[in-house]
């Protein structure tokens, strides 16, 4: 749960010197604020999309949507007219994502919402995957591999899976930079979790 993007601060009334890290944290505080830019990271929307797409009031998203500008976790992107009104169009600009002491600083609820939010788009997207024959691809990559870890190793394979993801972001990056043709979307899934204890 590790990298944040930097972005320059353009609210006045937070603490001088505050960290993305915290940023992030404050934005995470709210489930639904949390929700709002999961989805902002990963297609650009506007309130009316989101509140929509999560089944809240309109007046209710728009307010988080302000309330994620202020900690400079998303950005605007366009304007649009859309019946007599302007609507606006924005993406994430911080990741929400966390290292691990400040994802256990997190209400266990809102973790749990936050996981099943995550695995819930990811089974989605491989059902589609599916669906569209993709998964047939000779390049796909889908392993599990159960193991047995004590906590030490536990926690160090946890490291080796955040640089993973903080290179994956790299890789695409360093793809983005040589221009859009010949590019298809992919994704990236990342587990390690604690099995249920075996039912005697």
């Amino acid at each position: 749960m590790p990298s944040t993007a930097s972005t320059s601060s353009s609210n006045g009334h937070r603490p001088a010197g505050e960290t993305s890290e915290a940023r992030i944290a404050k934005a995470l505080a709210h489930p639904l604020r949390a929700r709002i830019l999961q989805r902002l990271g990963e297609r650009v929307a506007s309130p009316g999309d989101l509140a929509v797409e999560l089944g809240a009031p309109l007046g209710v998203v728009s307010y988080h949507v302000r309330m994620l500008r202020d900690y400079d976790c998303v950005e605007l992107v366009r304007t649009e007219p859309r019946r007599g009104a302007l609507q606006h169009f924005y993406k994430a600009t911080a990741r929400p994502n966390l290292d691990e002491g400040q994802w256990r600083t997190l209400p266990s609820g809102l973790r749990g919402e936050l996981a099943d939010e995550t695995i819930g788009e990811l089974v989605s997207d491989l059902a589609a995957a599916a669906d569209a024959g993709a998964l047939e691809d000779a390049e796909v990559v889908i392993t599990r591999t159960p193991l047995e870890l004590d906590e030490k190793a536990f926690k160090k394979l946890n490291k080796l899976l955040a640089k993973t993801q903080e290179q994956a972001l790299a890789i695409a990056a360093e793809s983005a930079s040589r221009g859009t043709e010949g590019v298809f979307a992919t994704e990236l899934g990342v587990l390690h979790f604690k099995r249920a204890a075996a039912q005697d």
